[in-house]
């Protein structure tokens, strides 16, 4: 497996995303540079799940801040849809590591907050807010505030908080860490059947995700990126032939799984490998 998958997408349509030659410099509080991302190339598909794992600090966040127009690069282009990013795109949906629910807004309220900013009519954006909290199983929830709810509850909310936008493209930041095993699994299945039918037109988002959890990778995503330690590039991608649909928990059995399992972390273990070392040479 190698990068040759990196480029496909369907004839004649635009990339969803592309990042050509990006680079990332940041000044450090101390005044030095900090290189996150260095010549990085990488395409993602219309309606492609990718997901992309790397050592802690190489750089897989600041990749989604340039996707994004949080951030813009340093050198090199990012695309999406083929035009340049500038700013952020109402198309683009960013689900963080932490929630970024607003706590003195109810549940409805905190998923009507997007349609209402968009200039949606009051009535339809709670329209469609209710059918969003109706499809994550909190329809009963939507007078609750957010420091009533579970972990699992609230990232839930979270999901319908970016779906209810109909993303053409979603950024995912590790947005599952912080839940235990069990809700973990339980939000990765909810994600994909979320995903599946999630735009009203134009078909499936595409999906860029980030995680440090390389089963949680391989059992989400049409392919995994593997970023090198910082600053990160990509090192090697590989598709995922697993057949969809699928069931987190139940795909992990699969001999199939296990086999990419090991292929993939022969590559990545390298570079977490790496990384410890300089950590271990620092303190030192």
């Amino acid at each position: 497996m190698n990068n040759d998958t990196a480029n496909a997408h369907p004839p004649g349509s635009a990339p969803a995303i592309e990042l050509r030659g990006a680079s990332k410099t940041f000044r450090t509080p101390s005044g030095a540079l900090h290189t996150a991302v260095r010549d990085l190339d990488l395409t993602v598909g219309q309606g492609e799940f990718v997901a992309v794992v790397g050592p802690t600090g190489c750089g897989k966040s600041t990749t989604l801040t340039l996707v994004s127009g949080l951030e813009e690069p340093t050198e090199g282009e990012v695309l999406v849809g083929g035009e340049p990013v500038e700013g952020i795109r109402p198309e683009v949906g960013f689900v963080f590591q932490q929630d970024a629910l607003f706590p003195w807004r109810t549940v409805l309220s905190n998923v009507m907050a997007g349609p209402r900013f968009r200039g949606e009519p009051k009535a339809r954006a709670r329209e469609r807010a209710r059918d969003w909290l109706a499809r994550v199983g909190l329809a009963a929830f939507e007078d609750r505030y957010p420091h009533q709810l579970s972990g699992g509850q609230r990232k839930r909310v979270a999901l319908a908080q970016t779906f209810v936008g109909d993303p053409a493209i979603l950024l995912m930041d590790e947005p599952f860490s912080a839940l235990d095993v069990q809700t973990r699994a339980l939000m990765s299945d909810e994600l994909l059947e979320l995903w599946g039918g999630s735009r009203s037109e134009g078909g499936k988002a595409s999906v860029v995700f980030v995680t440090h959890d390389l089963e949680e990778a391989i059992a989400l995503a049409d392919r995994v990126v593997v970023m090198t330690a910082g600053p990160a590039t990509v090192k090697q991608i590989f598709p995922i032939g697993l057949p969809r649909p699928r069931k987190v928990e139940s795909v992990r059995l699969e001999p199939e799984f296990v086999e990419i399992y090991r292929e993939i972390w022969s590559c990545l273990g390298e570079e977490v490998r790496i990384t410890r070392e300089r950590g271990a040479s620092h303190v030192a």
